[in-house]
This record gives structure tokens, C-alpha cells and sequence, in this order.
């Protein structure tokens, strides 16, 4: 199974790439999504964050604050260091579950929807890597009109994060998010029908190996279920 992971930048249309490709069927998992249920009541990490944090980021219904933890972590490198080491590893391992899961099932590929893929080098545990891309100038016009911001809040934002041409320089496929909705639908289109094309033979091979191991150790229960029934009937002879 090929594992794809899908990233972009602020306003360059991934989250509608997303959202195309779901709509295609194309098996989907949502890093965003899974950063909220992972910190959810009860769960590991909302009680490590707690633990080190403090009471004062959970609110009385028990949930985490989010508003009052970035205000905490904002101009502190060390405690976002600290949330980001235990958060992180618990969004790995609920994303690792699922592409299991997916395989399992016989799928494919999957795609993998995570912003900060090339920052948290996320990129390195993926087969193929699709980057959403806009030019800077149409990027910052998005922005904008998406946030009702004036151009120097607007570039601010941008300056705060990875250049998107130099996350163009990790792809192994570029989407060019520069032109219309129809033109955009095409070019998923066409990453749909790559994705089928290439994951032909990876998928059928990826079963090789768990295809052997399982009808092995299937192989080795049966020959020692047979070895005991022997062994019971000749020592029932003996008496």
C-alpha cells in the first residue's frame, strides 16, 4: 500500500484538495482531526498536559482549553516544545493505526493530511509526497479576503511559516492550486488516477510477505495441533 502524505500552505487550497479527494472515495486521514481526539477526556495526553500545565488549561466540562494553552505556549519555545512532544507522538501513533487499518482492509493507498508534514519531517515515513501550490502573491490575495486581514497581517502570517516553494522542493507531486475549481478537480483527478496506476503491483506485493507469515504460522498451529492429537492417541494405547 502506498502512503501518501498531502501538506501546503496557509491558503493554498489543501484543505479543498482534502475535501476532493474524500469525495472521491479516496481513503482519507485528517491530522487535524486527529490532534482534537487525542487530547479528548480521558485520553493519555490531555492527562500529561494537565499534569504539566496545570488545572488552569482544563475547562470545568473537563475539556482542554486550547485558547489559554496557546496563550501559554506563545512566546515560551520550551513549554511548546514540551506540548508539541507529547502531543505529536500520540497523533503519530492514531495515524499509524489507521493506515493499518486501511491495509488491513485492502485498500490501496491512503493519504495522509498534515500541514506541518515537511516541518514535523513527517515526509520521511511516506511513500509519495503532494504538495498544494499557489504563487506567494495569489497565497497572500487568499488570505486576505479569507480573513478579512489587512496585507501586512496577511504577509505577517506567511512569514511565520515554511515558504511553500521550499515544500515544493520535497514533492514528489506538485498540485497547481493557481487557476479555477474546474481546473482544480481535474488535477485531483489526475493524482487519483497516478495513485491507481502506481499502487497496482506495490499493493498486491505488500501482501506477500504478511500472506506468507500468516499462512505459515497457520501451517505450524495445525502441524502441532496434529502432533498432540498423535501423541494423546498413543498414550491412550499404553494404558
Amino acid at each position: 500500500m502506498i502512503v501518501v502524505g498531502l501538506t501546503g500552505g496557509i491558503a493554498t487550497g489543501k484543505s479543498t484538495v482534502s475535501n476532493l479527494l474524500r469525495a472521491r472515495g479516496v481513503p482519507l486521514i485528517d491530522a487535524d482531526v486527529i490532534a482534537r481526539q487525542v487530547v479528548e477526556p480521558g485520553t493519555p495526553a490531555l492527562a500529561k498536559i494537565q499534569a504539566y500545565f496545570g488545572d488552569g488549561v482544563i475547562q470545568a466540562v473537563g475539556t482542554l482549553d486550547r485558547k489559554k494553552l496557546g496563550t501559554i505556549i506563545f512566546n515560551d519555545e520550551e513549554k511548546r516544545r514540551k506540548l508539541n512532544g507529547i502531543v505529536h507522538p500520540a497523533v503519530r501513533w492514531a495515524m499509524l493505526w489507521l493506515v493499518l487499518g486501511y491495509w488491513i482492509r485492502g485498500n490501496k493507498y491512503c493519504v495522509l493530511d498534515v500541514p506541518l508534514l515537511i516541518e514535523g519531517s513527517l515526509w520521511k515515513m511516506v511513500g509519495k509526497v503532494v504538495v498544494v501550490y499557489c504563487s506567494v502573491e495569489l497565497q497572500l490575495l487568499r488570505l486576505m479576503l479569507r480573513d478579512n486581514s489587512s496585507r501586512e497581517d496577511a504577509s505577517s502570517r506567511l512569514n511565520s511559516q515554511l515558504p511553500i516553494a521550499e515544500k515544493v522542493k520535497y514533492a514528489d507531486i506538485v498540485i497547481d492550486n493557481s487557476g479555477t475549481r474546474q481546473e482544480l478537480e481535474a488535477h485531483v483527478d489526475a493524482l487519483v488516477r497516478r495513485l491507481e496506476q502506481d499502487a497496482g503491483w506495490t499493493w498486491r506485493l505488500s501482501w506477500v510477505f504478511p500472506l506468507f507469515m500468516v499462512v505459515s504460522a497457520a501451517a505450524t498451529l495445525f502441524w502441532r495441533a496434529a502432533r498432540r492429537v498423535k501423541g494423546s492417541r498413543r498414550g491412550n494405547k499404553k494404558e
